[in-house]
């Protein structure tokens, strides 16, 4: 056979390839940018019927070119690395405290009894009732933000690899007792892999609950050598600069369904390598 006749065979594949992933991508951001677009559209509604003053309430436009200027300022970057550094340091904490508890707790008994409600009523603790007793145990410093971002974040943690564990079958336990998995190799091998889409809901939550922890340590807890969001914000309300206020909760909009997509991403990746997708 000659190259002419492979050339266009190859080059329908391709761009049959490129067509697939094109209708993938567009199946996927249709319904977020309808979504942005109806907030948009709502937002111009509530604008044009003044409700409120301008300068309190400015449109869209005035505020997406406030963000666009925002972006290139020098301090805006360092506010956004001080923020996601804060926040990603102590959802990791929280990751390893959440998980030994939510371990511990799925183990004994006695802990069960004894901690397993008391993990859940601090899941259901707003994170803003923390900050005075932080404030009085470590001033304004970073450690108060710390402080309140575990505490926020690992009683989900827990409960999701407590709801994991207790939802892995006895005959997935009973077979990988057979095969001599006990002990420390008992949860390596079988039952935290088998809690694993439970465990990454949990971490889901968890960050949920770091994040909004981390902002509002962040309006709470001002350090003026480390700029933040959360710092730029309180700026923005107590200057009256409403459009930089809004941009600014844009940008922590935004990351914060970056970071979401990426849990969902990760989680629908375990599932479908689980068959649980139904698909």
């Amino acid at each position: 056979m000659s190259v002419e006749a492979i050339r266009p065979s190859v080059s329908v594949g391709a761009g049959g390839r490129v067509n697939d992933l094109a209708r993938k991508v567009w199946s996927v951001s249709w319904p977020k940018l309808l979504a942005v677009g109806i907030a948009l559209g709502l937002w111009e509604l509530v604008f044009l019927s003044h409700w409120k003053p301008d300068f309190l309430l400015p449109s869209p436009i005035t505020t997406l070119s406030t963000l666009k200027e925002i972006v290139t300022e020098n301090i805006f970057w360092r506010e956004v690395h001080t923020t996601l550094q804060r926040g990603v340091v102590g959802f990791f904490f929280a990751l390893a405290i959440g998980s030994a508890i939510g371990i511990a707790v799925s183990q004994w008994r006695v802990l069960r009894v004894g901690v397993g409600s008391m993990v859940t009523g601090l899941q259901t603790m707003p994170s803003i009732a923390w900050f005075p007793l932080a404030i009085l145990l470590f001033g304004l410093r970073e450690s108060a933000i710390m402080f309140v971002i575990i505490l926020g974040a690992a009683p989900s943690i827990a409960n999701g690899i407590i709801s994991g564990i207790d939802e892995v079958p006895p005959s997935l336990l009973r077979a990988g007792h057979m095969l001599g998995a006990r002990g420390v190799n008992r949860y390596r091998h079988v039952v935290l892999p088998a809690a694993l889409p439970s465990y990454i809901s949990g971490l889901k939550q968890g960050w949920a609950f770091a994040w909004r922890s981390l902002m509002a340590g962040e309006l709470l807890v001002l350090i003026p050598e480390h700029p933040s969001l959360g710092g730029a914000l309180s700026l923005a309300r107590t200057s009256l600069q409403s459009d930089r206020l809004l941009a600014f909760m844009i940008v922590i909009l935004i990351i914060g369904m970056v970071i979401d997509a990426i849990f969902s991403s990760l989680s629908k990746f375990v599932r479908e390598r689980r068959g649980l997708t139904g698909l």
